[in-house]
């Protein structure tokens, strides 16, 4: 079995945990996901299987959305309801208090990645540094946050919703506690859900516990549906068996006149979709690297 599949992934399990779910449902040993949501998490997270596995590194990296669901006056170790409150305080910030906040993260910001993350500090993981009680100095990164806005406002439990349009390598765990750093109160994610990466949207995945081995191969798509973002080239059956044999393809040969330096093209035969090349201008070649299918 082959090819891409959307998957909402459900709260409480890991995404390796899922990944290990379709290899049994497709009794496939090599499937791989990219985009990895945090156990508490559901939602969007693309997974590819057998031979496909191969073009997980070469997903768009466009913006990520998410829904997540705050509340006010604790603080955790891991920012979100999953870890060990670490301080709580009273809260006293009306609505107005907590748009203002969301809006001063609008645009290129600072971050400071949760201690509890997959980020790697000397080759080990932070999570692990800190699961060890180690302090850990989390480096901050620059994130864009390009939209952010409430949409359920304060309850009485103190939790709020809000939504936000990220760049690749935000951290909303470490938004909740900034925003709630912010309101003076403090505050932790708790419940986080993904409904966009990589131009897939949550209304087009299948839900983990809608899968069966039965059924499993109806929502699994062609590997090059998950890559609509690359250019097609259209080659020959001599150039696609040259192709997929590891042989250079000479740009003179191919419809190259728009191709550019270094760029990622999808080779097609047909209707068969043989593999990804990368442009070299300098040699005048289009080198192989990946394949997929034969011809």
């Amino acid at each position: 079995m082959q090819g891409f599949l959307l998957l909402d992934k459900p709260a409480g399990m890991t995404s390796f945990g899922a990944v290990a779910r379709i290899k049994r449902l497709t009794n496939e040993k090599r499937v791989g996901h990219t985009g990895t949501l945090d156990p508490m998490a559901t939602g969007v997270l693309p997974v590819f299987i057998g031979k496909a596995t191969a073009l997980s590194s070469f997903l768009s990296e466009s913006d990520k959305r998410y829904v997540a669901t705050v509340k006010l006056g604790i603080k955790t170790n891991t920012d979100d309801i999953t870890g060990e409150i670490i301080k709580e305080s009273g809260v006293s910030v009306s609505n107005d208090d907590i748009v203002s906040a969301l809006l001063k993260f609008k645009g290129k910001i600072r971050q400071t990645p949760p201690a509890f993350s997959a980020i790697k500090q000397n080759g080990v993981r932070l999570y692990k540094l800190a699961r060890q009680g180690e302090t850990v100095d989390v480096p901050e990164r620059e994130v864009e946050i390009f939209d952010i806005s409430l949409l359920s406002p304060l309850d009485g439990n103190n939790e709020f919703s809000f939504s936000a349009t990220v760049s690749k390598g935000t951290y909303i765990r470490a938004r909740a506690r900034d925003i709630g750093d912010l309101l003076g109160c403090g505050a932790t994610l708790c419940a986080l859900r993904r409904t966009f990466v990589s131009d897939f949207d949550i209304k087009d995945a299948v839900a983990l516990d809608l899968l069966t081995p039965e059924n499993v191969g109806e929502y699994i798509k062609d590997e090059a549906s998950a890559l609509l973002h690359l250019k097609d080239v259209a080659v020959t059956k001599k150039q696609a068996v040259r192709f997929s044999n590891g042989g250079e393809l000479s740009l003179d040969r191919l419809d190259g006149s728009d191709l550019s330096d270094g760029q990622i093209v999808k080779v097609n035969h047909g209707d068969t979709f043989i593999g990804l090349g990368a442009v070299s201008l300098d040699k005048n070649a289009l080198f192989v690297k990946c394949n997929i299918n034969k011809p």
